[in-house]
């Protein structure tokens, strides 16, 4: 019988714009840098919050997704928050931030900066 190889899915979809981005944060980085990291914080009038940080150390129970050579990490306590969502970066003439897209909120606060699940 021939054994097929599975790719394991990735536990979130970034878009062209967010890896572009991404890129961008990591040419200006400071030289430890392996990436960028997506957590997730307490806080905000909804209980969560989305973290967006450098990635200086590879932890061994973080997800890692490399992608056209880009080092994206996710912390493992935010992973099960996180499956399924999107990460896109928009920007308009008055701010610019990446964005979740993310099917597992219950809801969202008024503001759009917290979330709970």
């Amino acid at each position: 019988m021939k054994k097929t190889s599975q790719l394991k899915p990735e536990i979130i979809t970034i878009t062209n714009r967010a890896l572009d981005r991404i890129k961008f944060i990591l040419k200006n980085a400071p030289k430890d840098t392996l990436g960028v990291k997506f957590g997730i914080k307490t806080g905000g009038c909804s209980g969560m919050t989305y973290d967006v940080s450098y990635a200086i150390e590879e932890k061994p129970t973080d997800e890692k997704i490399v992608k056209e050579g880009v080092n994206i990490y996710i912390d493992a306590a935010a992973t099960l928050f996180l499956i399924g969502s999107e990460v896109d970066w928009k920007q308009d003439k008055l701010q610019s931030n990446f964005t979740f897209n993310n099917p597992n909120e219950a809801a969202r606060c008024g503001c759009g900066e917290s979330f709970t699940v």
